[in-house]
């Protein structure tokens, strides 16, 4: 989606504040003893009483509100009643909804309460990474540019980045062009960024993985090699400067 008029950032605005904001809340809410399903369904409530929809859900029929990977999981983690929450464990939550016809997406991981299992230096990555990437792309900016960057800095703090999970454009629907916008340097990408464009930009840091692969459940995605993935996402307006960051009310570099 490119933003032509002052409606229309305000239409993706109020979209990205609903995800932003169920965001931010789903991690306050989440707390050792409780299942995924129950945190998921919190989220769904979140997002019904801000007037949004569930992205997921509507366009894919997906079996939640938002996508919950615990652990080994890298993405699209199927909430359950029958995975409950620990102390320790790495947890990725990823909200995107319809509001009134404009779409946003973002997501964060995060290690609930005690970092147990030293998950923290891998979320630090991701976060930081992000906030790189981001401060990174303007207008003319070749987006294979920016996956070089996220790759660097992840090798620089001695990770892999996964190779099969992208960011992509936003705002009329949950997936627009540009369609891959990777988390490495893919030469055969001469695509560049477009002022006043919409885009997700979210990093998939890996601890050992480097393709995520779909499992039995047709959903769940968990690394090739194993270890660990955190991501973080913003949805974000791409302007001649300094990016518009929409979902800025998620607070996960807070």
């Amino acid at each position: 989606m490119s933003i032509s008029t002052e409606n229309e950032r305000s239409g993706m605005q109020q979209a990205s504040d609903a995800v932003a904001i169920t965001l931010r809340k789903m991690r306050e809410y989440a707390k050792p003893g409780i299942s995924t399903k129950e945190l998921d369904e919190y989220g769904g409530k979140l997002l019904t009483q801000l007037g949004a929809r569930s992205a997921p859900l509507l366009t894919y029929n997906f079996p939640g509100y938002t996508c919950i990977s615990v652990n080994e999981e890298a993405a699209h983690g199927i909430p359950s009643a029958d995975k409950i929450l620990k102390e320790g464990d790495l947890i990725n939550i990823d909200v995107s909804a319809e509001l009134n016809g404009y779409w946003a997406d973002n997501g964060g991981s995060f290690v609930l309460g005690e970092d147990l299992h030293g998950h923290g230096k891998l979320v630090e990555a991701s976060k930081e990474i992000l906030k790189k990437a981001i401060s990174n792309i303007k207008g003319g900016v070749r987006i294979s540019e920016i996956g070089k960057l996220i790759e660097t800095e992840a090798k620089k703090a001695g990770y892999t980045v996964i190779k099969n999970l992208t960011g992509h454009g936003v705002g009329r629907s949950l997936h627009e062009e540009p369609h891959e916008i990777a988390n490495f340097c893919d030469r055969y990408n001469t695509t560049r960024f477009k002022k006043n464009s919409v885009v997700a930009i979210e990093t998939f840091i890996s601890t050992r993985s480097t393709i995520a692969d779909t499992q039995a459940d047709g959903w769940t995605l968990i690394g090739n090699k194993g270890g660990f993935v955190a991501q973080h996402e913003h949805t974000i307006m791409v302007t001649g400067g300094q990016p518009v960051i929409f979902t800025e009310q998620n607070g996960i570099w807070d």
